[in-house]
């Protein structure tokens, strides 16, 4: 059966329903498509979509997100391809649409991620699946945000992505939603991922500063480093996939993020 769906991008996308060869081009959404129980569904994944292991283990690796291997794509013969607006590359997408189907998401808020959660559920025939999944994540974020107001957490947050130069998640992100939720201030007034060098950091002034342990992999000594430039400032490693995955992970979110919150008062 034919069945068209219009993707978050406004595009209109006729696939066979349901769909039976599926490649994810982003990890997040990979990892929901199993959590759906997609398992054998699922034909073709990238070489970051790590979770869950088993699943990984077992899978083709079509490239990376921004660097994908159009021929392999083609030779697992998808009926479903999943991808992003910000994750892959238009080249890519564009290419690839002009022989598949492609569903593109684009994400910026919880509210989004959620949405796309439901129209995953929809395009894969696992909507009952997919708004258990949404009860847990709007529970979870509700007790998150009220615990915010109640402990009175409320601190300037600068949010490092990436060293030389650095990068931080600004305005008019999935981070910055999730910062925000949980009783956080972005320092940055900017969209996206402005690069920034360390005088302009201090300028800032955050109180606080969290280091993802992605895409850059940050670590202790570079927490010294910047605890070293900015000693007003509370520097931490933080889980990236907690902050920006928008697909399942949110549920296990919740409960990290609690955590984090009573590292904060």
């Amino acid at each position: 059966m034919i069945r068209q769906f219009t993707d978050q991008l406004a595009r209109v996308v006729s696939l066979n329903y349901p769909p039976k060869r599926i490649v994810s081009l982003v990890p997040s959404q990979t990892e929901l498509l199993f959590e759906l129980g997609l398992n054998e569904q699922v034909v073709g994944i990238t070489k970051f979509c790590i979770h869950p292991a088993a699943q990984f283990q077992k899978k083709t690796k079509v490239g990376g997100t921004k660097k994908l291997n159009i021929e392999l794509i083609r030779s697992l013969q998808p009926d479903l391809i999943i991808g992003n607006r910000e994750e892959n590359t238009r080249e890519d997408i564009e290419l690839l649409a002009a022989e598949f189907p492609v569903w593109m998401s684009e994400v910026d808020t919880l509210e989004a991620a959620m949405d796309t959660i439901t129209q995953i559920g929809e395009l894969v025939d696992r909507e009952p699946e997919a708004a258990y999944l949404n009860f847990l994540i709007k529970a979870g974020f509700t007790d998150l945000q009220t615990l915010a107001l109640e402990q009175g957490i409320d601190k300037k947050v600068a949010y490092l992505i990436w060293k030389n130069p650095y990068m931080l998640a600004g305005r008019d992100t999935f981070i910055n939603d999730i910062l925000v939720k949980n009783g956080l201030t972005n320092s940055i007034v900017e969209s996206r991922y402005p690069e920034m060098d360390l005088e302009e950091l201090k300028v800032l002034n955050p109180e606080l500063i969290l280091l993802s342990s992605e895409p850059y992999p940050f670590r202790e000594k570079h927490v010294e480093e910047l605890k070293m430039a900015i000693p007003k400032a509370k520097v931490m490693l933080v889980d990236g996939e907690m902050f920006s995955w928008y697909g399942s992970r949110l549920v296990k979110a919740v409960q990290y993020l609690f955590q984090l919150q009573k590292e904060l008062k």
